[in-house]
């Protein structure tokens, strides 16, 4: 993406983020006020669910089944996007997904974690990946958004990198098809077959994860390098006041 793209996307999502809301409408009845609270995002461009851009809206749909909650979308105005409230193991999860364009997802991410209370890294986001083949799914803690521009809208309206990712495989495109191509067309009748397994295992993965009752829960999860574009701030900072507590922690990066 081109510097001047990059300019008028961030442009975008701020102006998007300013957007009366009221702090009122946070409060959700079907959302507890104890305990943790977690979401899971499927990243992509409303309409085209079934495109490899959109796989993410794809596992998400396939993770709501699963919950037997897949008739219990509704569109949510203040967060430009739809959601089911669940909860897996005594835990709120909050599925979302983004009707908005890919480019800025992260307007919806920012508000619906305002509006339902989440934590960024709590926040799961579900994507496309380029240099994956198709098959293949990861899970990133964090980090930078690796050249993918719905995780960089969230990085940028989330103001943090911190947020754990499952990455899903789509495979870079063959002979002379263009990347824009390849991402917004539709998954050919063989790898169809192959998607079909991946999204089971992708459902699996993300139950475990939002399933896990660690004992450090009021911690983040780890992300890159010692906590993201957070803890990397504070880096600099420390450097330049020479706070030994903060040089401890980066050593242990």
């Amino acid at each position: 993406m081109s510097r001047m793209k990059k300019g008028s996307v961030l442009i975008i999502n701020r102006v998007l983020l300013s957007d009366p809301f009221s702090p009122a409408m946070i409060i959700e009845a079907e959302i507890h006020n104890q305990g943790r609270r977690k979401m899971v995002v499927g990243l992509g461009n409303p309409g085209m669910e079934g495109t490899r851009h959109s796989v993410g809206m794809t596992v998400l749909g396939a993770l709501a089944a699963r919950l037997g909650v897949a008739d219990r979308w509704r569109g949510d105005k203040y967060v430009s996007g739809e959601v089911i409230l669940s909860e897996i193991q005594q835990t709120n999860v909050v599925l979302l997904r983004p009707r908005l364009l890919m480019n800025v997802n992260g307007v919806s991410v920012a508000k619906a974690a305002a509006k339902y209370g989440v934590k960024a890294e709590d926040i799961l986001l579900v994507h496309d990946e380029l240099d994956k083949p198709l098959g293949k799914i990861a899970i990133k803690h964090g980090g930078s958004a690796r050249g993918h521009n719905g995780v960089r809208s969230c990085v940028d309206c989330l103001q943090t990198d911190v947020m754990p990712r499952l990455r899903i495989g789509i495979g870079r495109p063959t002979g002379k098809t263009s990347v824009d191509r390849h991402v917004l067309g539709r998954f050919t009748t063989e790898e169809q077959k192959l998607l079909d397994s991946v999204l089971v295992q992708s459902v699996d993965l993300l139950l475990s994860q939002l399933s896990q009752q660690d004992s450090q829960q009021d911690s983040p999860l780890p992300s890159s390098p010692a906590g993201g574009r957070q803890a990397a701030q504070k880096r600099n900072e420390s450097a330049r006041s020479g706070s030994p507590a903060e040089d401890s922690a980066a050593a242990q990066s």
